[in-house]
């Protein structure tokens, strides 16, 4: 067991009355939760007794678990209770749900993104069930008049073993929750674990197959009227003038107004290139729709126009000439590239990326000027809430976010511009307001991946060894570069340089950041450099993670070159790499990001001109699984997005209007196209549980890359692949 202190910060807990129980509450970290079955779970209580700020116990021993964290179909909801209910020693059939509003007091971080979730929250959440098994137990002991050390829990029943006395958390929890919080309190050994590492089924996947109301396009509420907007159709355009009486008149139509929500005060979050849209509110959603057909809009440019074609030679010219950042340097590669034997170089380049999740942007908002309840599917409710503040100037403790399923985030929820003018049309009307984005809304109004270019040269001296190394990137708003991942500190002669651009077109964070693009990159250009020293693509990596393990270069990397090399030979050995088989192409990739380590090897063949693939092999070091059911789950869609968008996906200008509005136009993988199978294998090494919502998706691409280059001896240096006449059968 390992003993940790409960009360590590001013902040970790925070102890209120509770008058209607008589129970406190104590703030842990933060965590989510689950629901059972109908046939699982106990009948309601008729009392609860609040534990602490995320676990409840009800006279007959059902255990209510609150869900503070978004749940974006990253399965947190299944996984983050089964920790807490595993420190507790609760069945699992006998746990619950309530998710939780956005409170800052009780809960420090109520955020979905970045493959946090699990990591930031493994030892919080392990706390938080373990101090209210403690306090159980330590309830019944002053009750039989013994010592806690005697006592034993079991599935929500605690027993004294010497007189084989009984007596469930339901009888304690009562006297429990009056009890002073413990200043420490014993974790469990891993290898005791009995939910921890268990495959168990999404806990709302009932709901989610038999269409309950669980996701914000769901909510209704009496008296709620629906509204939609219009944007410029083009980025740099503004509002001049639209038909605003002809619309008011038309059926069910009750406001039309021109709204702006521009942000008094920064707040990252507040990512909107359209901050004046019309908004259109009406009695029913095809009313709704029908009026915002019939806008005729007059709009006027307000900055240049951006083509495709500008992107281009904008991100060459940066490229080529562009104001430099020089994010690392080791020995002196100059010189090792003038003296080289062999300098291969290529060039990479990706397209801006829509979000497109399934379910579009919506929010509910009823707003007046003292208070503000919203609800909806957002990845930052903090954020929300303040910027609702800001724009609207409504103290914040008046500001309620209530929390819905989401049907898909990506990051694009991460921006709740959505949010803000659903408030800011419910706060003009005074009306309960649901916001709706249509599909075309939502692709045309920006938060894109960004689009990246990237330059790598590697030098080989006359013995083919890797002697030098560079990384020149660029891209809209950002630089796709990660200075201190690998392969730096492997190679002696190292450089890394970033540089970006501006433009009006708003980008963001999309499926792991950055890492979308320069893994695939990094690892198409390692298969190309091992093939012109003459090595294995696998050997080749492992030569320069064995340089990092005996002699590191630099001492800002960020990996950890042992775990790493372990994923690529645990895929290595489990697809069989060294077997060649007739008809079939393989293609190698690994790569570090959020905290996780993966490597994949891909196997396709060529059918019809057409490339089928077969089987992708997928290592992972995410430390422990909480859940091998959902892990897996996370990793095969991680493989199939990160396949799709490298082949099919591409967001084009012209004259700063998105060419691609619908998915009539926008290609996104088929079912058939995805690999006929995957398999998925986790390093058993007993660390902290790091993130997987991403990392399984930036490597696949490379993969994908070289499977193909082997098939057809075709580089790929340019995505979507389907521009190079690439296609999946």
């Amino acid at each position: 067991m390992t003993l940790v202190k409960t009360k590590y910060n001013r902040r970790s807990f925070l102890k209120v009355s509770a008058a209607s129980s008589g129970g406190m509450m104590l703030g842990f970290s933060w965590l989510a939760s689950c629901n059972p079955t109908k046939e699982q779970a106990l009948s309601m209580p008729e009392s609860w007794f609040d534990i602490n700020a995320f676990i409840k116990i009800g006279e007959n021993g059902l255990v209510t678990i609150f869900s503070p964290n978004p749940e974006i179909g990253q399965n947190i909801k299944t996984s983050m209770p089964m920790v807490v209910a595993e420190e507790l020693d609760v069945a699992w059939k006998n746990v619950v749900v309530e998710q939780a509003a956005l409170d800052t007091h009780k809960y420090e971080r109520q955020i979905a993104g970045g493959s946090q979730s699990i990591r930031r929250g493994w030892q919080g959440l392990r706390m938080a069930g373990a101090t209210a098994r403690h306090m159980l137990m330590e309830a019944a002991a002053k009750e039989w008049k013994v010592t806690v050390s005697s006592l034993s829990t079991k599935e929500g029943v605690i027993k004294h073993d010497e007189s084989n006395r009984t007596m469930s958390y339901g009888q304690m929890a009562a006297i429990a929750s009056t009890l002073k919080v413990p200043e420490k309190v014993e974790l469990k050994d891993p290898k005791d674990f009995k939910i921890i590492g268990q495959p168990t089924k999404n806990v709302d996947g009932k709901k989610i197959i038999s269409g309950a109301p669980i996701f914000g396009l769901d909510f209704k509420r009496e008296g709620m009227k629906i509204s939609m907007i219009e944007h410029s159709p083009a980025f740099g355009m503004k509002l001049k003038s639209f038909n605003e009486e002809v619309i008011k008149s038309m059926p069910g139509i009750s406001d039309v107004l021109v709204i702006n929500t521009a942000p008094k005060e920064a707040v990252w979050s507040n990512v909107n290139a359209f901050t004046e849209v019309i908004a259109i509110v009406g009695d029913t959603t095809w009313q709704v729709m029908k009026a915002k057909k019939g806008l005729i809009v007059e709009w006027e440019w307000d900055s240049p126009a951006e083509n495709s074609q500008d992107h281009e030679f904008k991100l060459e010219q940066s490229l080529q000439t562009g104001v430099k950042q020089w994010a690392r340097k080791d020995g002196n590669p100059e010189q090792t590239f003038k003296n080289a034997s062999q300098v291969i170089e290529k060039t990479f380049s990706a397209p801006f990326l829509a979000h497109n999740t399934m379910e579009p942007m919506n929010f509910f908002a009823e707003v007046s000027k003292e208070k503000a309840e919203l609800i909806g599917p957002i990845q930052t409710p903090k954020s929300m809430g303040k910027s609702i503040s800001n724009l609207l100037d409504i103290p914040i403790e008046n500001i309620t976010v209530m929390l819905t399923r989401m049907g898909g985030g990506f990051g694009r929820r991460l921006y709740g511009n959505f949010g803000l003018e659903a408030a800011t049309i419910s706060y003009k009307t005074g009306k309960p307001i649901k916001l709706i984005y249509t599909r075309e809304d939502d692709m045309t109004q920006g938060v894109y991946r960004p689009a990246y270019k990237v330059k790598y040269r590697a030098a080989l001296d006359k013995k083919n060894e890797l002697i030098g190394f560079s990384i020149r990137g660029t891209g809209i708003h950002e630089s796709p570069v990660y200075e201190n991942r690998f392969p730096a500190g492997a190679v002696p002669n190292y450089l890394a340089e970033k540089m970006s651009i501006d433009s009006n077109i708003s980008t963001g964070a999309w499926r792991a950041p950055r890492s979308n693009f320069i893994a695939g990159a990094e690892q198409s250009f390692l298969d190309e450099v091992a093939e012109a020293a003459g090595k294995d693509p696998i050997d080749f990596r492992l030569e320069l993670f064995d340089r990092a393990i005996k002699n590191p270069i630099g001492t800002d990397n960020d990996y950890d070159p042992h775990r790493y090399a372990e994923v690529l030979k645990l895929v290595r050995d489990k697809s069989n790499w060294g077997v060649k088989t007739e008809g079939i192409y393989r293609g190698v990739s690994a790569y570090f990001c959020h905290n996780t380590y993966v490597a994949q090897v891909l196997d396709m063949v060529l059918i019809n001109g057409k490339h089928k693939i077969m089987k992708v092999w997928c290592a992972i070091d995410c430390g422990i699984v909480i859940n091998p059911e959902g892990a897996v789950n996370q990793a095969e869609g991680g493989i199939i997005d990160g396949i799709g968008h490298a082949v099919y996906s591409n967001l084009t200008f012209d004259k700063g209007s998105t060419i691609q509005k619908n998915f009539d136009t926008y290609s996104m993988i088929r079912h058939h196209q995805a690999p006929s199978e995957i398999e998925v294998f986790f390093v058993d090494n007993g660390i902290d549980p790091t993130g997987l919502g991403e990392p399984t998706l930036p490597p696949i691409s490379g993969a994908l890359a070289n499977a193909i280059y082997q098939a057809s001896g075709q580089r790929l240096y340019k995505q979507p692949f389907i521009q190079q006449d690439i296609k999946l059968g």
